[in-house]
This record gives structure tokens, sequence and C-alpha cells, in this order.
């Protein structure tokens, strides 16, 4: 048997599969791609999370357009942070090429060209469908992590909570929230201590200028109504493919600490709504991180915490959570560590501190016979990439390296004629982007303020009268002694009286 046929044994027996899967290419040996040398990814598997890495221009976008689709195409739902702002293309046909065509005939099988069902969502001012959520469905133990509060303000937060709903007073937007700290230091402060104990203006104001950061970043955007239903991205169209929801970050890149709140009120709604799934056929949605560095970089211990938390616990919600970044390094080590799929674009040496970092990504993948894992990381063509996944009974499969199929949609953005045709087809557009304001914390503390205003400005003129009323009662009794008496003791008629007596006395 030659090495080539021995290879390709090597390959099918490691992705063989009962079940449905997405084939993701074909297996290289050297610089020979191995027709039929077919890498599978079992759909079971997919919600065991995955990992997307390589250096810019190395084709990471495009694979992440080849899952989508083919996630799509088997009934799976997507979501995809599109920070780059190149994933909109998903919505038209590839309009194909020979080069691609060339390509496919290598791996095995012929292109064909489609378009999916996309959503575009937006939480800033670009067009889309608007994702909000309210500061109540963060909660004070959330909300604490994200604004990266200590233990006395986070305290204060679950005051604050309570405090608004034994006086049903919703927490809806940042407004809202700033307002209810003001009340609580102000004209607030004496009904807080009472039932609650002291609260610290200081720590008020640290939590209050964490606030502002985050309004600064757009977050005034993000909190409010009308919430996002999770299970809108859920969707599958009239064909039974799954809708892919594609959230436009273009602007949100100088924005981190919005774009980590945003990711994990999201995971966490998630995770709370979904039902438990185990380990079933197909997962229930797949969410995309491309430059996933984002809701690591300005992360803070707490906000990690709570994400590797989620990341460990919601795959058996029927999640999958695949992390798009230059290097594995860009992602904590207890996340990578939960990590089925692994798709490694090509790295690039130029100085000590890239040769060991690719030292370091090829220890995260299985040893092989056929590969030198550490130098043809630095060889990888564009759209070729090392890969390694699980089969269906959990064990990693063989390293392949391995020429990566082409994206069926365009590999270009839409125009904006084309994204206005995609919102006025929306669902979700007449859903959520009607801008909705109505009573709330901020309503209804503004109008006990103007009372308490009213009422001390009302004691103070009633304190006023009776002052004045209590000096006119005095004067009135100063000028109401008996005329005789005023002349008797006056200094007039005692020096007369003195006078006269002193000439009696002679």
């Amino acid at each position: 048997m030659s090495k080539t046929d021995e290879f390709l044994n090597y390959i099918n027996e490691g992705y063989e599969t009962k079940g449905e899967y997405i084939n993701l290419g074909a297996a290289m040996l050297g610089e020979e791609t191995i027709t039929d040398a077919f890498v599978k990814i079992p759909l079971k598997t997919l919600n065991r999370h995955g990992l997307i890495a390589g250096a810019t221009g190395t084709g990471k976008t495009k694979t992440l357009q080849v899952l989508a689709e083919n996630m799509s195409d088997k009934g799976i739902p997507v979501l995809l942070m599109d920070v780059k702002g190149d994933l909109s293309g998903l919505a038209e046909p590839s309009p194909g090429n020979p080069k691609i065509d060339e390509r496919h005939a290598k791996i095995g099988f012929p292109f064909e060209a489609k378009k999916f069902p996309v959503e575009i969502l937006s939480i800033s001012e670009q067009d889309g469908v608007r994702l909000r959520a309210t500061v109540s469905e963060f909660g004070p133990v959330l909300l604490s992590r994200i604004l990266d509060l200590s233990e006395t303000q986070s305290g204060i937060v679950s005051i604050i909570f309570k405090y608004c709903d034994d006086n049903q007073l919703p927490l809806l937007d940042l407004k809202d929230f700033k307002k209810i700290l003001q009340f609580i230091t102000q004209e607030g402060k004496e009904d807080i201590q009472s039932e609650y104990g002291l609260i610290s203006t200081s720590s008020t104001g640290a939590i209050l200028r964490k606030v502002v950061e985050i309004e600064q970043q757009g977050g005034d955007l993000f909190f409010g109504e009308k919430s996002f239903d999770v299970e809108d991205l859920t969707r599958v169209d009239e064909d039974g493919r799954g809708v892919i929801s594609i959230l436009r970050l273009t602007d949100i890149q100088d924005k981190p600490k919005l774009f980590s709140t945003f990711m994990l009120q999201l995971l966490a709604e998630v995770y709370e709504t979904f039902p438990e799934q185990g380990d079933s056929g197909r997962p229930e949605l797949i969410i995309f991180i491309d430059e996933a560095h984002l809701v690591f970089s300005e992360a803070s211990k707490a906000l990690l915490d709570q994400i590797e938390s989620i990341v460990k616990l919601i795959r058996s919600k029927g999640v999958g959570l695949y992390f798009v970044t230059q290097n594995p390094e860009d992602v904590p080590e207890d996340v990578l560590a939960q990590l089925g799929l692994k798709v490694q674009h090509a790295l690039r040496a130029f100085t000590a501190k890239d040769r060991k970092a690719i030292k370091l990504a090829a220890e995260n993948y299985p040893d092989s016979a056929y590969y030198k894992t550490d130098e043809v990381l630095t060889q990888l063509g564009i759209g070729q990439a090392f890969v390694s996944a699980l089969n269906e009974k959990g064990i990693p499969t063989p390293l392949a390296r391995t020429m990566l199929r082409a994206p069926m949609s365009r590999m270009d953005i839409l125009t904006p004629k084309e994204i206005k045709q995609v919102l006025d087809n929306s669902r979700l557009v007449p859903k959520y982007n009607e801008n909705i304001d109505r009573e709330s914390a901020y309503e209804i503390l503004n109008d006990k303020i103007e009372k308490i205003n009213k009422d001390k400005i009302e004691e103070a003129r009633e304190e006023e009268a009776e002052k004045t009323k209590r000096k006119s009662t005095s004067s009135r009794s100063r000028s109401s002694i008996n005329p005789v008496v005023k002349v008797l003791t006056s200094a007039t008629f005692i020096r007369a009286a003195f006078g006269i007596l002193k000439k009696v006395m002679k």
C-alpha cells in the first residue's frame, strides 16, 4: 500500500461518522490534496465549542462563513458577531470562479453557489434589528461584575435593586439607574437609611463613574426596551434552513466594555432561557464570536470567571460557542480546554515571541506521524488549516492539514441597497425597532423628588409664617402696657420726682 493510500485510510477511519455531519474539505499530505479524504464534523459534537485562529489574511473569516453556511443548511440557527463588516455576503450567492471549481475538484465534490436566510442585527447606531436588554434583566450580580465593582459597591447595587423591587420602580435603562443613585444619596437618603442602612456617597459616586463609562461606549442604546427575546435567534425558514443572524459590530472595536457587556448578557440569557438538551443529535444554536480578544482583553477577573463558567455549562443547553481570533493565546486557557473543534490557519514567525507562540499552539493539537506541526503551521497557504475535532464518541480525530471548501455565498459585503432590502423583508424589525420609553424609575423618582421639594418649600413657608407671627405677637404685647405705667416708669418722670424730693429735703 502506498503512503497516499495509507494516509487516505487513516483519515477516512479517523473521521468516520454514522450521523449527519459537515464536510469542511479534504486532508492534505505534504502539499498534495488527497481527493475524497474528507474532514467531517459530526453535528452532535458541534455544541462542544470551537476555535478558528490564524494570522491576518489566512482565511479565518471564510472558514467561519463555510461553517455558518453548512450549519444553516443542516437546519442549525447561527449568530455571527461581524466585527469587520465582511459577513453580510451570506445573503447573496457566490458568483463562482474557475479557481473555486479547481479547488473543489481536488477536494472531491462539485461547488454549489447559493444564498442563505439572513437577519441583520445591531446594538449601536447602525441599521438593523435593535438588540436591547433592561437593567433589571441583568440583575445586581451580573451588573456588578460588568461594572467591575468592589464588594461594598456590589452590596449597594443589591440594595438598589431591592429598594426598586419593594417600591415598584422599574429599572429599564441607564438613566433609571443613574436617577436612583442620585436619589439614595440626596432626597431619599433618610428613607434608604431607615430601611436598609447607611450608604456611602463615595461608593455611589464610584458606581456612577462606572455607569458613565458604559454609557459613553454606547450603553444608553443597548439598555432599554423592547428587550430582545433570544428565542428569535433559533428560527428556521420555510425550507428548514437555520436563520443566520449577523450582528453588525464594525463601530464597536473601540468599545470593548460594551461588547463584553453585551456578550455576557446574551450568554447568560441563553443559559437561563434554553431548556436542557443533553447529548442531542444537533445543537439548538451556534454563536461565532469574531475578534474574540475584544471579549477577554478588557474583562475583569470577575467577568472572566463568569464567562468561563457559562462556556463550561452552556453546551448542555445545546449551544456551541466558536471563538475567532489571531492567536489561541487570546483565549483564556480554561476556555481553550473546553473546545472540541480547532481550526488553525497559518501563523507567522517574525520574532522570537512569534516562534514561542507557534510552539505553544502546536502543543494544543494531537501528535501526528504525518506532520511536524510547528513547522507546517508557518507553511499553510490561504484557505488551508490544521483541523482537529471530536468524533461521535467524543474522541479527538486525527490532525489533518485541510484544503478547505469555498463558501457557497458571496465572499464580499452587501451594498447599502441590498442591506435595506434584507431589513425591509425582516420579520423582526417591526417587532424590535419601535422606540419605547414607558414610565419607569426615572419618571417616578422625578415626580417623587418634585413632591419632596414642594413639601420642603411648604414647610419652609410655614416656619417663616410662624416666626413672623411670633414676632408680631411679641411686638403687640410690648405696645399694650398701661399708659400711666409708661409715664411713671419713664426716665423723665423719675428725674423730675427726684428733683422735687431733693427740694423738700432741704
